[in-house]
């Protein structure tokens, strides 16, 4: 057998025969290849009526061509360094990674450059993200505090009267903040854990928020651990509440006149609001001013 070394020139195809195998470890192949490529060919022995076989003798080429695919080329120096490394006594795995595969993998630059641009893309949607989760906690606690006003008119329209006891709130108006539990134990029908509440003796459950889902780090519920029985806002505050205990449909407005907030007094029976994501209401240290505030009002 004859190891055949094609180079490949545009339009021609010169065969140069190589040495024979003679026996020694591996095989000394010198071939030019200034040129534009080589490719390597085991030949196989032709019959001796073919007439390669009158020039290049019993070891001539299968066909001569004008060159190869590059899947052919790819197949037959595989093929030759298969049986350079069975004659030298190496791993076959050895040999098939020095030949160049299909696959190409990234290279520490392009991995470092595609990090690059997502951190860029999370820098830049993160403050969009955020602004979203805002605006939908100030959405849902708008929509706890139009519960907490429906269910107190719900109960004046029931009973005649606002669910305040008065034996606590007196007869004026009452205002709920961290206390707010006593309200709504009344309007769901509870006194603290056990069903059933003496200013509700008709049963009725007027409203039915949920309960937080961490109970040492209360939100958008009712309490259970820390603060039991209170309905916090999705900030971890109490809902505040205030009623018109005197019958007079005037409640003193929280905020200052005709900053965001309307008028003061409000000609309303009942106002509940937020102290928003800072947690301050003008009850506790926040401003007065509403435009100046983060705070979620129910009469706006």
């Amino acid at each position: 057998m004859i190891i055949f070394i094609t180079q490949h020139r545009a339009g021609t195809v010169r065969p140069v025969p190589a040495r024979r195998e003679d026996g020694s470890k591996g095989l000394n192949l010198q071939v030019d290849s200034r040129r534009l490529g080589a490719s390597v060919k085991i030949m196989k022995p032709l019959a001796v009526d073919s007439p390669y076989a009158q020039t290049w003798g019993s070891h001539a080429p299968s066909r001569a061509g004008f060159g190869a695919s590059p899947k052919q080329i790819f197949l037959e120096k595989f093929a030759f360094a298969r049986a350079r490394s069975l004659r030298a006594g190496l791993p076959l795995a050895r040999e098939a990674r020095a030949l160049p595969g299909k696959n190409r993998a990234f290279t520490l630059i392009e991995l470092l450059v595609v990090i690059a641009i997502i951190a860029i893309l999370i820098g830049l949607l993160f403050p969009a993200f955020r602004a979203v989760q805002d605006q939908a906690k100030r959405t849902q606690a708008k929509n706890d505090l139009m519960q907490i006003v429906n269910a107190v008119n719900a109960y004046y329209t029931d009973y005649g009267k606002y669910p305040i006891d008065t034996a606590v709130k007196g007869t004026g108006d009452a205002t709920y903040a961290t206390d707010n539990n006593a309200l709504l134990d009344v309007l769901r029908n509870m006194t603290g854990a056990t069903t059933g509440n003496a200013l509700n003796l008709r049963g009725i459950v007027f409203i039915s928020p949920p309960y937080v889902k961490d109970p040492l780090n209360p939100r958008s519920g009712i309490g259970t651990g820390t603060g039991p029985g209170q309905y916090y806002d999705p900030w971890g505050t109490p809902y505040r509440v205030a009623i018109d205990g005197s019958y007079d449909n005037q409640l003193t407005n929280p905020y200052t006149l005709d900053t965001g907030a309307g008028p003061s007094p409000l000609n309303i029976g009942v106002i509940a609001w937020s102290a928003g994501k800072d947690g301050l209401a003008p009850d506790n240290g926040g401003t007065t001013n509403f435009n100046a505030s983060d705070d979620v009002i129910s009469w706006q």
